[in-house]
């Protein structure tokens, strides 16, 4: 009972953190968060009319993650083609949506005014305070980093490589211990993040990558990349806060997802001028779209972002934590792929080598986990 109760709170945990970080924030949980944990199951003499629904719902989810999230990373791009500083203004669109997609599970009416209020919770409020700031920081760094001439290529790379930060959380705080191998793993996915990031500025190809950088860029670039640095530190102290409430309370995934989208609102009192002018780039984008079509595409984002994480949350709670990490970081190779082939993004081979090695380091460490695992 304690092992499945154990996986019950991971993947509660993992999808908490998937819906806060626009659909890719936080993949990188799901291979540490839930990496101790095997959740599979042995169904024998199933028959026919018993395994069809079984089948049907797990390539239902699977339809779900590749569909959803592929289609949010093309509707991204878009909105970021549309204005790279629309980052303000997309983060409070996720944050309101996603509020207003949870509020009715946590409203009761009074039985004698009638009045909705929000239900009793089963965690206090200030057990929330700090993941609040740990959840609007990551997201709005996440969205800022494409004005400051960070590629989505690069930024894709990055969002697959929270695998270092999580060992280091884990082992500083958590004092867990990995294997050579899965040390080993995590250096692969460090070396691919530091030949994705010299990429745009080594000059080394063909592609608008050669073309070399100015001081000022170089500056603006540089700046985008400590921003991304600085949300995956985000993303693994939000891993490990989650893990220690969720320990401590159980499994409250979705009030955590309510409760921090919620109470992240009243921080864009303060960003209103930049939120502002993002929605008016919508309105009037200009002659490369129309107003229709700009809201059109912004609805589109929000809806399969939430398409992504019902998919990841169903995934996970079908197969084992390595078969859902596998089908992440092949939807990440997915998306990288029609970010170069769709929108045409720079390309060269150091980026395309740093990429290979982030995939192949996450893989190599999940698939250890699951040696691990079958051997205790």
């Amino acid at each position: 009972m304690s092992v499945r109760r154990k996986n019950v709170q991971k993947s509660a945990k993992t999808t908490a953190s998937e819906q806060s970080f626009n659909n890719d924030n936080a993949d990188e949980l799901n291979k540490t968060d839930r990496s101790n944990v095997t959740s599979t199951t042995s169904d024998k003499g199933l028959t026919v009319s018993q395994a069809a629904p079984v089948l049907l719902d797990f390539y239902t989810a699977l339809s779900l993650v590749f569909g959803g999230c592929c289609s949010n990373v093309v509707s991204y791009e878009q909105l970021l083609i549309l204005n790279p500083r629309i980052g303000s203004a997309l983060t409070f669109s996720q944050m309101l949506f996603i509020t207003l997609h949870s509020l009715p599970s946590f409203l009761q009416y009074d039985k004698i005014s009638y009045l909705p209020r929000l239900k009793p919770r089963q965690v206090p409020i200030s057990q929330w305070a700090l993941q609040v700031l740990l959840v609007i920081s990551g997201s709005l760094l996440n969205n800022w980093a494409y004005a400051y001439n960070v590629p989505l290529t690069i930024l894709i790379v990055f969002r697959s490589a929270g695998l270092p930060i999580s060992m280091l959380f884990g082992r500083l705080f958590l004092k867990k211990s990995y294997s050579i191998l899965q040390i080993f793993s995590v250096f692969t996915v460090t070396v691919g993040v530091v030949l994705a990031t010299l990429s745009k500025t080594s000059g080394a190809t063909n592609s608008n990558f050669s073309k070399l950088m100015s001081p000022e860029d170089l500056r603006q670039y540089i700046i985008g990349i400590v921003m991304m640095v600085v949300s995956l530190f985000c993303t693994g102290m939000l891993g490990i806060l989650q893990e220690r409430t969720y320990g401590k309370y159980g499994p409250c995934w979705k009030e955590g997802v309510f409760y921090t989208h919620f109470l992240s609102l009243p921080f864009f009192l303060f960003l209103g001028r930049d939120v502002k002018q993002g929605i008016f780039s919508l309105v009037h984008p200009g002659s490369t779209a129309s107003t229709f079509r700009s809201f059109a595409v912004l609805a589109i984002n929000l809806f399969t972002q939430l398409v992504c994480v019902s998919g990841v949350n169903r995934l996970s709670s079908q197969v084992s934590s390595v078969s859902t990490n596998i089908a992440l970081t092949a939807r990440k190779a997915i998306s990288l792929c029609l970010s170069v082939w769709w929108f045409g993004n720079p390309w060269n081979a150091q980026l395309g080598s740093g990429a290979v090695m982030v995939f192949i380091g996450s893989l190599l460490y999940t698939v250890k986990l699951d040696g691990v695992n079958k051997k205790e």
